[in-house]
Parts: C-alpha cells; sequence; structure tokens
C-alpha cells in the first residue's frame, strides 16, 4: 500500500516496526559503544498530529498542489441542471430498477416498468432520461425515462410547427368530430374536416393505421395539439388544380369522382377542382334524384358545359355523352299515330308522357276529356300510369311533342244522335261538376256540360249563389232550353220542370186584393214582407202607415192590398195604409209580356247559385187562391157603402198616386 492511501495508524505501526530491523537488533546485542549512537540517531521524531488533521503533513504535497488536483478531480464530472433530459448509460437491470451513469458523482435508477416498450434493454445502451430530482432523501439521484419522453415530444412537435415538418403519427382511436393521433407519444387532435379534401364518412377505417400529419395548432395551457392530413393533400393538388384550369375547355371530357350528393345535382372532385354535374344534365331521361342512377366516391366521366372567367364554377353534363333520344324516335312516329307511355310527371296544366328515356309529350289538361269543365288533371292521371295516347304536333328540330287521349274516343257532339237525344224541351239528369257566381255546370255524359243560370233554378225563391240549392257531385234533374251544336253549348233549366206558379199568382194576388203578410225586414226605402205559398213582396216606408199614424214594424202581420203585380219581373208592391184609405180601384202597372223568349235569353247570362225550391201541388193552390177571393169579397163588401161616395174623386186621384209610387 503506497504511503498517500495509508491512515495515521497504519504510518504509526510502520514506523515502529522498522525500528526492530536486523540492524537495530545487532546493535542491541553488540556492546561497542559506537553502535548504539548511529541507533540513537536513527529515530524519528515525534508526529504532529495537528499538522496531519489541518491537511498540511505527510502526503509530499504542498497546499497549491492539493487545489490543483482537487480541480482536476472535479472537472472529471459532469455538471447537471434539475428539470433537463441527457444522455444516460444502462449501468445495470434488475427486475426494479435500471442504473444509469450520466457522468455524475453518483449513478441515477429507473424504474423498470418505464422500459416495457424496449424488451431488448441491455447494459451498455444510451437512453435518454429526465432529471427530477439532483439528491433526494435517499441521496439518490432520481431519473425518469417516461418524463423524457414527452418533454422531448413536445420539443420535436414545437419544432414540425415552426419549420413546418411532416410527422409520421399512429392513429389510435376515433372521437367526436374526428381522430385521435398519437405523435412522438403525445395525443393530438385530428379533426374529420382535415382528414381529406373530400367529406369522409367512416372514420373508422383509418383506426390502427399509420398517417402523416402536419401540426396547425399547439395550445400549451391545455396540452392541446391540432394537426391536419389535408394539408398534405391540398398541396400535392395545387399543381394538378393549376395545370386542370389552365387546360380548362368547354367539351372537355375529364374524369372525376362523386365528392358530394343533394337534391339539384351532385359535385364532382376533378383532382383539385369542384365541378357541379346538374340533376337535369345527368340522364336524358327524368329521375327525381341523382341517388338513383349514381353513387358517392363513383369515379365517372363527364363534359364541360361551362364555366365563368374565373373558373371557380364548372357546369358538367354527363348525358351529353351520348346520343339523344330524340335522334332515336323512329319515323313513323307522326301526327295523328298512336304512342304508349308512362306518366312522369303531373302538373296543373298537364300531365307528360315518357315514350322512352330523354323523348317526353305534353298531355294538356283540355286533351284529357271531351268535358269543357275539367276537373284537376291529377284525378285523371297518376304518375306511374301507362297510357296511349295520340300525336297532336311533332317537331323533331325542337323535341317537342303534345299528345290527346280523349282523341281515342268518339267526340259526343259529333255523333248523330246528339240533335234528338239533347231537343229543347227534353228532361236528363246530370251531375254537378262546377259552380260559379252566375250558376252551375251539369254533365249530362262524358264530354256533354250544360249550364244552369241562377235563375233557372226556382220560380219563387230569389237564390244568390247556387251553393245554396245544390252541392258539387250532386245530381240534379234538368230541361234543355236551347242547343248549340257548333259552339257545343247546352242551356239548362231546373226550375222548368214545373209549370210557372206566377200564371196562378196572377190570379191571385190581383190588384186591390188584400192579404196577410208579414214584415220580414226594412231598410230606408222601405221593408220586405212575406206573402203566402212562400213569396215575397215589397211596400215603401209611406204604405206602411197605420191608421193611429205608427209604422209597421218587423214581425207584425197586418193585412196589405196588392198595389202593383208584375208577371213577368215576378213583383209584387203591396201597401197597408191602403187597407184603410187606399182607393177603391187600384190600377195594375202593365208591361208588355215578353214571352218564353226571354226565359232562353236568361240562360246566356253568367251568374251563379242553387237550391231546390217548388211550388208543391197547384190544386191545393187553387183552393187557396179560391177562399182568399171569398175574404176579399166580403171584406169590399163591408166597405163598398164607405167607399161609393169617394169614387168620383177616388178615379181621378188613384192612377197617379200608383203611377208616383
Amino acid at each position: 500500500m503506497s504511503e498517500e492511501n495509508k491512515t495515521p495508524e497504519q504510518v504509526e505501526e510502520t514506523q515502529a516496526t522498522a525500528t526492530e530491523t536486523p540492524e537495530t537488533a545487532t546493535a542491541v546485542e553488540t556492546p561497542e559503544a559506537p553502535v548504539k549512537e548511529e541507533v540513537k540517531a536513527a529515530e524519528p521524531e515525534a508526529f504532529d498530529w495537528d499538522a496531519f488533521e489541518t491537511g498540511g503533513f505527510g502526503e509530499g504535497y504542498s497546499q497549491a498542489e492539493r487545489d490543483d488536483l482537487a480541480k482536476i478531480y472535479e472537472e472529471t464530472l459532469s455538471t447537471i441542471e434539475e428539470k433537463k433530459v441527457i444522455q444516460g448509460t444502462v449501468v445495470s437491470i434488475n427486475d426494479r430498477d435500471v442504473v444509469l451513469n450520466i457522468g455524475y458523482k453518483s449513478d441515477g435508477l429507473v424504474s423498470s416498468s418505464e422500459f416495457r416498450d424496449t424488451p431488448d434493454l441491455k447494459v451498455g445502451d444510451q437512453i435518454e432520461v429526465y432529471i427530477e430530482e439532483q439528491e433526494n432523501a435517499q441521496g439518490q439521484l432520481v431519473l425518469s425515462r417516461r418524463k423524457a419522453k414527452i418533454v422531448r415530444a413536445w420539443e420535436l412537435i414545437q419544432d414540425a410547427s415552426e419549420n413546418d415538418k411532416v410527422i409520421e403519427g399512429f392513429v389510435k382511436r376515433r372521437t367526436k368530430g374526428g381522430l385521435i393521433v398519437d405523435i412522438y407519444g403525445v395525443e393530438s387532435f385530428l379533426p374529420g374536416s382535415q382528414i381529406d379534401v373530400k367529406p369522409i364518412r367512416d372514420f373508422d377505417v383509418f383506426v390502427g393505421k399509420k398517417m402523416e400529419v402536419k401540426v396547425v395548432k399547439i395550445n400549451y395551457t391545455n396540452d392541446n395539439v391540432v394537426v391536419s392530413h389535408k394539408v398534405l393533400i391540398e398541396k400535392d393538388l395545387e399543381q394538378q388544380k393549376a395545370e386542370i384550369l389552365e387546360n380548362l375547355e368547354k367539351g372537355q371530357v375529364l374524369e372525376g369522382v362523386i365528392k358530394n350528393m343533394t337534391n339539384f345535382g351532385v359535385f364532382i372532385d376533378l383532382g383539385g377542382v369542384d365541378g357541379l354535374l346538374h340533376i337535369t344534365d345527368i340522364s336524358w331521361g327524368r329521375i327525381n334524384d341523382p341517388s338513383e342512377v349514381l353513387k358517392l366516391d363513383d369515379k365517372v366521366n363527364v363534359v364541360v358545359l361551362d364555366f365563368d372567367d374565373d373558373k371557380k364554377r364548372i357546369s358538367l353534363g354527363m348525358k351529353q355523352l351520348t346520343e339523344h333520344p330524340w335522334d332515336q324516335l323512329e319515323a313513323t312516329v307522326e301526327v295523328g299515330s298512336k304512342v304508349k307511355g308512362s306518366i312522369v310527371n303531373v302538373a296543373d296544366y298537364g300531365a307528360f308522357l315518357e315514350l322512352f328515356p330523354g323523348v317526353e309529350g305534353l298531355i294538356h289538361v283540355s286533351e284529357m276529356s271531351w268535358s269543357q269543365h275539367l276537373r284537376n288533371p291529377q284525378d285523371f292521371i297518376s304518375v306511374g300510369d301507362e297510357l296511349e295516347a295520340v300525336v297532336l304536333t311533332l317537331d323533331r328540330e325542337e323535341r317537342k311533342m303534345s299528345l290527346g287521349i280523349k282523341q281515342l274516343t268518339e267526340d259526343p257532339w259529333t255523333k248523330q244522335d246528339v240533335l234528338t237525344k239533347y231537343a229543347v224541351g227534353t228532361n236528363h239528369t246530370g251531375v254537378v261538376r262546377n259552380l260559379t257566381n252566375f250558376g252551375l255546370f251539369i254533365e249530362l255524359e262524358e264530354g256533354i256540360d250544360g249550364l244552369v243560370h241562377v235563375s233557372d233554378l226556382s220560380w219563387t225563391k230569389k237564390i244568390k249563389h247556387p251553393s245554396e240549392f245544390v252541392k258539387v257531385g250532386e245530381e240534379l234533374e234538368v230541361q234543355v232550353l236551347e242547343l248549340d251544336i257548333e259552339n257545343r253549348r247546352l242551356a239548362l233549366g231546373h226550375k222548368q220542370l214545373e209549370e210557372n206558379p206566377w200564371d196562378t199568382f196572377e190570379t191571385v194576388f190581383t190588384p186591390g186584393s188584400t192579404h196577410k203578410s208579414t214584415v220580414v225586414s226594412k231598410n230606408d226605402k222601405g221593408a220586405t214582407l212575406e206573402l203566402p205559398y212562400g213569396l215575397e213582396g215589397i211596400a215603401t216606408n209611406k204604405n206602411l202607415k197605420k191608421e193611429d199614424g205608427s209604422s209597421v214594424e218587423v214581425g207584425e202581420t197586418v193585412d196589405f192590398v196588392v198595389v202593383e203585380f208584375s208577371k213577368e219581373d215576378r213583383r209584387i208592391v203591396l201597401s197597408h195604409t191602403y187597407t184603410f184609405s187606399a182607393p177603391e180601384k187600384p190600377v195594375a202597372k202593365k208591361k208588355p209580356a215578353s214571352g218564353g223568349g226571354q226565359a232562353k235569353s236568361k240562360v246566356r247570362q253568367i251568374n251563379n247559385d242553387n237550391e231546390v225550391s217548388t211550388l208543391g201541388d197547384l190544386d191545393a193552390l187553387s183552393a187557396l187562391k179560391s177562399q182568399m177571393e171569398d175574404n176579399t169579397k166580403k171584406a169590399n163588401a163591408k166597405k163598398a157603402a164607405e167607399k161609393k161616395a169617394a169614387d168620383a174623386e177616388g178615379e181621378a186621384e188613384a192612377p197617379a198616386e200608383e203611377s208616383a209610387e
């Protein structure tokens, strides 16, 4: 052992042994004096313990040399800082820990659980670790490989973000709105909109696969990283997009992938550039939804139809790549020929019959039935119906065709028996098809319609609208008043089925006769009266005066004297005042008879309303008339004496007064 490494006790022991050398032993046994003097001269001096403890003794180094040696020793040790990542060498491995040398004065320990991802770890491997503590309570250096990986990952992520680097990540799982991607051990979020340039409907296909991404956002507060794969694709597409736009021309045929579908068309990815394929340009035939013939992600060939100056909106077509169906229409199809097809659309004005995809003809509503007053076309025809029709017009250049289905049957107005079947005065039963303000239309048979004017519904009731009399769909018995085959018109009447009761009323309500009447309503001009047999009469305010000076009010039933009767106008004017002061012989206001021609002319007028009303048994009416005449005679007999004195004066005044009224 060198002198430098001996303890003070060992040095003292050595010195004691040195005094017992053979030479010393011989000198003791030899009694010669000179020898004794040499022994005394060789004895060491006493040991200076104070000098040894203060470091100034015995090692052969001066204080300056000792300082230099200490400095050299310190330089052999690494200077480390806590919370930093440093490279370490595996010294040993056991079940619990892995011992690492980081060049510090002591080795550090890392739990074996942090090396589960490296089963092939061996002594001598270089590992990055994170310095948690230089010395813990037990005096040990505390290291962590897990934290080192996190710190290093964030450094790499930040570097990738700053320098626009591409990172290869691993898609761990799907989450709401996107994917979770592992990059350098840190979980990052990849939004669904950043996966691809086209919409992704199934995120699960990416789980468990590697994917290149770029960091687009870092949130250090929440340790959140957002990445994108779309930006990588967009860069690749930019060049392709520029080439497509530069060479874009009308009529150019391109291949694309269906990117998105709507009810009005589909968007097609042409390689970084999107174009719209409208639903009307998908097929020559009529389709209701693009999904009937196309699917998402399908590859299709399309032709460029149009684009704007900036080439931001590109219109595409697919049907234009095939021959137009009208060019395949047989030459035998011409006006008057019969064709078959399927109804593909029904509108208010008609229906479209498709002969084969791309070739359609319009069946106008007026060509569906011989009837002049049709219902809604949807009541006759439905989409999908297989029909036969007659070609009415055909324009191959304009690719238009009009069709008719009523032409498949004989025109009822051209039948030979129409003149005798619907002769004036014949009675028929028809179905009410339509109501208007001026009357109603009745269908006697398919294609034969007639008009019943509102004035020809009832002899006695004043009908304002036909709906008061009859409803659409009900049957009504009518009589033919006028027939016009050339203009396909029939004038019909309902009241003509009965005799005109006004011929009888003319003998009942003679001027001067008295009748019990009820005031129904009053206005500024006078009152409306309810007479026997359901008739109505009128009286001016002057003729409502009572004998006591008061006026007849609504709801009162009193005697009224007939002042005027007009069969042609169906009007009866009465007066209560005349019951006590009227002239003896009122004269009816005469008007020239108009005959049956007036009834026929009214049929041609325009008006509308309905309600069935009849007079009942005319025999009963005659009996009532006789009874009223007897009552009138008795009443007149009582007043005969009083009126006799005033006859002369009354004959002069009565005509003038009646004319004024």
